[in-house]
């Protein structure tokens, strides 16, 4: 008896699995009214089963219950009727007692179909529960009934735990099939996503002009975007396995590796300018910004650099930044040539007296005459003139006094009296001398411009807490709405009826290339305060 248990539940396993592996093979979804087809393919299994039973004392065990209980729950009553009624072909086919069984599948039936019709909202498994309840009340109520072997309980206790674990095998496959089948769904889903995903990447990576470099730790390149073919010339071949810092301007090298040396230590992103050689031996500047990637550690493990040529950019701007010059020059021009004139008619008076008397004891102090004329011109000219760019070790304190010296014609003019505050020890900082002595005269301009009926600036230059200094400028002008501070140095925004809105601009660019800064502070008619923040020489 216990073999052909085995042998049952062996053939009702093999038969429950056979549907679930075929969708594996083709696609269920394309076959019209699958779940009846289902429902006959479970019939005709039941018909097997009803051949496939075994008889000990009289009684007659099988497992045909198993899957009309396992179709009415997963499939419906429609597919549950059909499954139902192909076993009760084959039950009437092998035996007698046709009237009991009748009555007994027509009860189960109605009772099935019923149940199913409210119990949609239950998961399947407890709809099997449910359906496995109502046919053991309905088993035992035909066997008290019709007295079928009532005096052999332990047969009647056996089938019903027979059909019980049929049915329990069978919602183990179904439902192992279905939690496989919604994470196959899921994974198939996960994976066309990051094939859309990757194939987007990859049509922004191949047809950017910027520049994607993934970097390890030792700065060697682990990918590099098609865009350097492009940009810069190099193919794959060329930059694969190469450190970055051999193709990058020897002056940028060391900025460039401590800054992502820093990277791996505050783990933040950051942004910088170098120069990278182009294939046929120029220099190409790029702005890149560069991000960490941390592993599941939380460590840095590599840096993603975006960047973009920034050549033409930088011309403009030097083209800016000359124009500001020479507008700057240009009004600075009435005031110098004021300055110049005292100087000439002091020469030309003596040189009138020593005409007429022969009498040359005046010469030194035409000779200091004529160096502070040349000493102004070079001045005016050096400002002017296009200049390569040297960084040199200055004293901050000589850079603000010959700045000064060069508006004092227009302080005169416009009755504006400075005070210059200065620590006693010199302060030295590396910078491009023109070009901070441009954003010194910009901010004064624009202060004596603030101040129509005269009045004082206060210039201050002191060391601050962190290796750097500050210097400030303090006027007594009509000041700035605060509002409005936040936009100064935006391109082209003036508060100048004749203004062009690029001087400003200019000086936060100058500072920023001298890693500096620059604030503001201001009230209406009180006056307004600028604040410059340089980095001190090592």
């Amino acid at each position: 008896m216990l073999l052909d248990y085995i042998v049952n539940l062996s053939i009702y396993t093999l038969f429950v699995s056979i549907p679930l592996v075929i969708p594996s093979f083709i696609n269920h979804d394309r076959v019209k009214k699958f779940q009846l087809w289902l429902g006959v393919y479970a019939g005709v299994f039941s018909i097997i089963l009803v051949f496939l039973s075994f008889k000990q004392q009289g009684y007659s065990y099988d497992l045909r219950f198993a899957p009309i209980i396992l179709v009415f729950a997963y499939l419906g009553p429609v597919a549950g009727l059909i499954t139902g009624l192909l076993s009760l072909i084959a039950r009437l086919y092998v035996s007698g007692n046709w009237d009991v069984v009748i009555i007994g599948w027509g009860i189960i039936m109605i009772c099935f179909t019923a149940m199913n019709k409210y119990s949609k909202h239950l998961t399947p498994l407890k709809r099997i529960v449910h359906l496995f309840g109502a046919f053991t009340v309905i088993y035992v109520f035909m066997v008290y009934v019709y007295d079928i072997f009532r005096k052999s309980p332990y047969e009647h206790i056996q089938n019903l735990l027979f059909v019980m674990v049929g049915v329990i095998i069978g919602a183990v496959l179904i439902e192992s099939y279905v939690k496989l089948h919604r994470l196959n769904g899921k994974l198939l889903q996960m994976n066309k996503k990051l094939e859309e995903s990757e194939s987007n990447y990859r049509l922004i990576a191949e047809n950017t002009s910027d520049l994607i470099v993934v970097m390890d730790k030792g700065n060697s390149i682990c990918y590099f975007s098609p865009s350097h073919k492009f940009v810069l010339g190099y193919e794959e071949s060329v930059l694969k396995g190469i450190k970055l810092s051999t193709l990058i301007h020897p002056d940028d090298v060391s900025m460039f590796k401590d800054t992502l040396n820093g990277m791996f230590q505050n783990r933040h992103s950051q942004s910088i300018e170098f120069r990278f050689q182009h294939i046929k031996g120029h220099w190409v500047d790029l702005e890149s910004r560069c991000m960490p990637v941390k592993d599941e550690n939380q460590s840095i493990e590599h840096i993603v650099m975006i960047s973009r040529d920034i050549s033409e950019r930088k011309k403009s701007e030097e083209i800016l930044l000359q124009s500001e010059k020479l507008s700057i020059v240009g009004e600075l021009a009435a005031g110098v040539a004021h300055e110049i004139r005292n100087p000439l008619t002091t020469i030309k008076g003596f040189v009138q007296i020593s005409k007429e008397e022969n009498n040359f004891d005046f010469h030194d102090l035409l000779l200091s005459e004529l160096e502070r004329i040349e000493t102004i011109t070079t001045e005016l000219l050096s400002l002017g003139k296009p200049q390569a760019i040297q960084l040199n070790r200055m004293n901050l304190r000589d850079l603000i006094e010959s700045t000064l010296e060069l508006l004092t014609p227009q302080f005169k003019m416009n009755d504006i009296q400075f005070t210059l505050s200065v620590e006693e020890s010199p302060i030295f900082i590396t910078c491009e001398k023109n070009q901070l002595k441009q954003v010194f005269l910009n901010i004064l301009k624009n202060a004596i411009e603030a101040m129509n009926q005269g009045g004082e600036i206060h210039i201050n230059l002191r060391r601050d807490s962190d290796g750097s200094c500050i210097i400030s400028f303090k006027d007594q002008g009509r000041g700035i709405p605060q509002e409005l501070l936040p936009r100064l140095g935006e391109p082209f925004y003036t508060l100048k009826e004749k203004g062009t809105g690029l001087g400003l601009m200019i000086c936060h660019k100058i500072i920023k290339q001298h890693d500096g800064n620059i604030v503001y502070q201001s009230k209406v008619n009180e006056g307004t305060l600028v604040e410059i923040t340089l980095p001190l020489a090592c």
